[in-house]
Formats: C-alpha cells, sequence, structure tokens
C-alpha cells in the first residue's frame, strides 16, 4: 500500500517535472519541431519491434529447455513481450506487473509456471546486468566526446552505489532459497496453506531458478541478445532527432539512451518514468550540444511511440482475457491448452 501510495506521489511530482519542462521551453519551439518530422514519425513504430525481438530471442534461449515442443513460439512471446512493456510503461505498476502478466500469459501454452517465472526472473536479472554494461557504454561514449568525466561524476556514483544490489541479487537466487522462504513467510501469515502460497510455488520456483544457472551458455546466450536490443534500440534516438531536424551522430544516440535510460532504472519507483525521461534527456542532451527544445521534443516523440505501441498491445491482452474468459464460462468443455489465444 505505502509503495502504491509513494508511485502515485512520484508519478504526480514527474508528471510536474515534465510539463514544467515543457513550459519552459516553450510549446511552440516542441511543436515546431514535431511537425517539422511529420508523418514519417510513424516509422518508430514499426522500428521498435526489431529491438524487441532481439529481447524476445533471448527469453527464449531461457525458456526453449522447458518448452522443446515449442509451445510458446516467437510470434507468442513478441506479443507477451509487447503487453509486459506496455503494462509497465503505461501502467502505474512500478515496472514489476508487466511481468506478472508475462508469467500468467505464457502459461496459457501449458508451460509450468515455476518454469515460466523462472525464465522471467531470469531475464529481468540480465536486464539488471545489461543495464549496468550499456550506461559503462554510454558513459565511456560520452567522456570520449566530451572529454570530460566530471559532467557525468553523479551518474558514474549512483551505480556505482546502487551496483551492490543486482550483484546481491544474483548471489541470492544462485544460493538462497529465496521462494521457498517467502512461501514459508505467507504461510505463517495467513495461517496455513492459502491460493496465495499455491501461486508462489517456492520450492519448485527455487528448482529451476538454480537449472537456469546451471546452463550458462544460454544465459551468456540471453545476455548478448538482450545487449544487441539495447545498443540497436539507441537508433529509435538517432532517427527520431534526424526527422525532428536536430541530426545527432549514432555514437551520441547510443550515449544519450544509455545515461538517459540508466537514469529510469535508478528512479524506478516513477511511473513510465514520466519527468525523469525528460529531465534526463535535456541534461545529457545539453552536454553534446543538443537544444532543450530538441530533448523535450524527442522525449515527447518517444512518449508517442510508447503509447502508440503499447496500447495495441493493451488491447489485444484484455481481448484476449475475455475471449479466454468467455470460452471458460460457455462450458464447452474444451481443453486449458485448446482455450489458448492462436496469435
Amino acid at each position: 500500500m505505502k509503495m502504491k501510495l509513494l508511485s502515485y506521489i512520484a508519478g504526480i511530482l514527474g508528471l510536474g517535472v515534465a510539463i514544467a519542462l515543457v513550459a519552459h521551453q516553450g510549446w511552440g519551439e516542441i511543436a515546431a519541431a514535431i511537425n517539422h518530422a511529420g508523418w514519417p514519425l510513424l516509422w518508430l513504430l514499426p522500428f521498435h519491434a526489431l529491438p524487441l525481438l532481439f529481447d524476445v530471442i533471448g527469453w527464449r534461449a531461457l525458456l526453449a529447455p522447458r518448452d522443446p515442443h515449442h509451445r510458446a513460439t516467437l510470434p507468442f512471446l513478441f506479443w507477451v513481450a509487447a503487453v509486459r512493456e506496455g503494462s509497465n510503461r503505461l501502467l502505474p505498476v512500478a515496472n514489476i506487473g508487466g511481468e506478472i502478466i508475462g508469467i500468467r500469459l505464457v502459461k496459457w501454452r501449458g508451460i509450468g509456471g515455476a518454469a515460466v517465472a523462472a525464465s522471467i526472473i531470469m531475464e529481468v536479472l540480465l536486464t539488471l546486468v545489461n543495464q549496468y554494461l550499456f550506461t559503462a557504454l554510454g558513459i565511456i561514449l560520452l567522456v570520449e566526446l566530451t572529454r570530460s568525466i566530471s559532467a557525468f561524476s553523479t551518474v558514474i556514483s549512483a551505480l556505482a552505489a546502487s551496483l551492490p544490489l543486482p550483484v546481491f541479487l544474483i548471489i541470492l537466487l544462485r544460493h538462497g532459497k529465496v521462494f521457498s522462504r517467502l512461501e514459508m513467510f505467507a504461510e505463517k501469515m495467513l495461517g496455513g496453506r492459502s491460493k496465495l502460497t499455491e501461486l508462489i510455488d517456492g520450492a519448485n520456483l527455487d528448482l529451476e531458478i538454480r537449472a537456469q544457472y546451471s546452463r550458462p551458455l544460454r544465459l551468456i546466450v540471453a545476455c548478448g541478445w538482450q545487449f544487441i536490443g539495447y545498443v540497436v534500440g539507441s537508433f529509435e534516438t538517432w532517427l527520431a532527432l534526424h526527422l525532428l531536424g536536430y541530426p545527432i551522430s549514432i555514437w551520441d544516440a547510443i550515449a544519450m539512451e544509455a545515461v538517459t535510460q540508466a537514469l529510469r532504472h535508478i528512479i524506478f519507483v516513477v511511473p513510465a518514468g514520466i519527468g525523469v525521461q525528460e529531465g534526463g534527456l535535456v541534461l545529457f542532451g545539453n552536454i553534446i550540444g543538443l537544444p532543450p527544445e530538441a530533448s523535450v521534443a524527442l522525449s515527447l516523440v518517444k512518449r508517442m511511440r510508447e503509447i502508440g505501441f503499447g496500447v495495441p498491445a493493451l488491447i489485444s491482452w484484455q481481448w484476449a482475457e475475455a475471449r479466454r474468459l468467455y470460452t471458460s464460462t460457455s462450458g464447452a468443455g474444451r481443453s486449458p491448452t485448446s482455450r489458448e489465444p492462436e496469435l
């Protein structure tokens, strides 16, 4: 409850920052840049499918040993990944609700919940690792481009301070019985077995996570695909700024994307990173010589792409849920597997 309240407060503050930045830079100049780009900005929608596909290939590598019959195909996982991303970016779920939705959707294909949850937990862990690698690449590029390291001391300090957390998580998940203990705690709190403790399925989940650690080659492959996705995703910044009339180099685009995403992850409590993304782009854009109005216009264009890509995914998810509910209540007597949506 406190986390939810904090998320709402952070969201309101972030929205205030975003509105203040737009007002300060002047809507006229920002709108002029967006009008200059025009309809070609719609190319950002299909382009976003490319980095997302790389992430999905990495996820598939983690899930494959528990899905030898390919029930969760790449197109299906791509759809689930789009729903996960849309939920985390557009809904107030603190960047975790999308993962829970993803587990539910993949289970529709008849794959064990513990195996699916373990693949997503490991994928999120690898995302943390890649976030540090990608941010390090961005800082190196910015230092090389600006010949100054002092401007990035705050980001470097924040990342260094937060580094023990992913290291701790990696060790804890590898050697600790995290979810078994969580299940035992829930049983004590609730006075015995319940739907919640059955949902956690702690012992099986811990075993599946250890099984993921026992396949280091797959972890490296998944990590590699994710990193490629990060780098390719930077081209969205490069393309958008070219269309807006503020061309920058690919190296500038990678650097801006890396440090801005790092800020969004550090201040993850703000829903959709609203205000954080805008402030980060203005701050780091200024370092590479990008006018503030161009950075704010870029951020708004990114928001438009998130909405344009995420809303259809969320609508399709609701449609799939409604269809599944309808078929289950219609009493058609079909097996759970046959009721899954075909995508």
